[in-house]
């Protein structure tokens, strides 16, 4: 299943972000698209809609920040800066995908090779002054979402 929204500023993409939070908590989810085009902002509404009050990091130099929402782990993932896919091995990133977790998944084409399978894939783009963004669905949950999304 496919989706697409525009979103016309960052307040809209935070927004769109919260309510997919709220549909979607455990899983893991690629988010694809050029520099500066919404991946770190999207991942911010979207850790923030599950209840997180503080700031959200961008985890461009660590690769991976953890939060611990809902009696559950978020990880936000940034392999922006991966020189090669094997390093995630040396962080141990296959302990992360557990079946209780969430893992948010940036420039994710970075890791191929040792990162699973996506529950949903977004890919952001430009699109005059804002955003256009594609959201698609694997998984029978991450459908159940997306639809759910959709028709709110």
């Amino acid at each position: 299943m496919k989706a697409e929204f525009y979103l016309a500023d960052e307040a809209a993409q935070v927004e769109l972000a919260k309510e997919l939070g709220q549909l979607f908590m455990q899983g893991v989810v690629y988010l694809e698209g050029d520099l500066g085009s919404g991946k770190t902002t999207f991942s911010r509404g979207w850790i923030q809609g599950q209840g997180h009050q503080g700031a959200v990091k961008s985890p461009t130099y660590t690769l991976v920040e953890p939060y611990f929402l809902n009696a559950r782990p978020v990880y936000h993932f940034d392999l922006y800066r991966l020189a090669d896919p094997e390093e995630l091995e040396y962080i141990g990133v296959r302990d992360y995908f557990d079946q209780q977790a969430l893992c948010l998944i940036e420039w994710p084409q970075k890791g191929v090779g040792f990162l699973p399978q996506p529950d949903l894939y977004l890919t952001f783009s430009y699109q005059d002054v804002g955003r256009y963004l594609q959201i698609e669905a694997f998984t029978p949950a991450a459908k159940t979402a997306l639809q759910e999304l959709v028709n709110a």
